[in-house]
């Protein structure tokens, strides 16, 4: 006579650490990298030249509207780059609290963490460490045992 079993459910891992890290990582690109391009596309080319244009190039020789163009072009990466890691970011976060015993959230959270160091032409790398962190976090910490009844 034989006996169904049924297979048993891993238990529920909470991922608080992971989730708390990867909020406070999308709401700083969102503010560094969002913001730079909101003002990039917002600023007249006097405000540009009396304010950014110092900070941004440090005495270069560049013409005002050169420069300009320059740093347009930087905050059209920077918020392409921005929507690409939010999309990756909600893939992890939607795997993170779906699967959180799994380890393939971490590997969306890295290809974000990536996406932030590259778009951000490695200038925001503090940034990319804090997408870097709970991928790490995915990968060592420890998953549940299944048990193979």
């Amino acid at each position: 006579m034989s006996v169904m079993t049924r297979p048993i459910a891993p238990t529920r891992m909470r991922r608080t650490a992971e989730m708390t890290l990867l909020a406070v990582a999308v709401v700083l690109s969102i503010l560094t990298m969002g913001g730079f391009t909101l003002v990039m596309n917002q600023i007249d080319m006097a405000t540009f030249e009396e304010v950014v244009m110092p900070a941004l190039l440090g005495g270069g020789d560049l013409a005002v509207d050169q420069a300009h163009e320059m740093a347009r072009t930087l905050a059209a990466w920077f918020g392409a780059s921005l929507v690409l890691m939010l999309l990756l970011s909600a893939a992890g976060f939607a795997l993170a609290r779906s699967r959180p015993h799994r380890r393939t959230a971490g590997w969306w959270l890295f290809a974000a963490g990536l996406v932030c160091l590259l778009g951000s032409q490695l200038v925001l790398f503090p940034l990319a460490f804090l997408y870097f962190l709970p991928a790490g976090l995915f990968a060592l910490r420890p998953t549940p045992e299944r048990s193979h009844g």
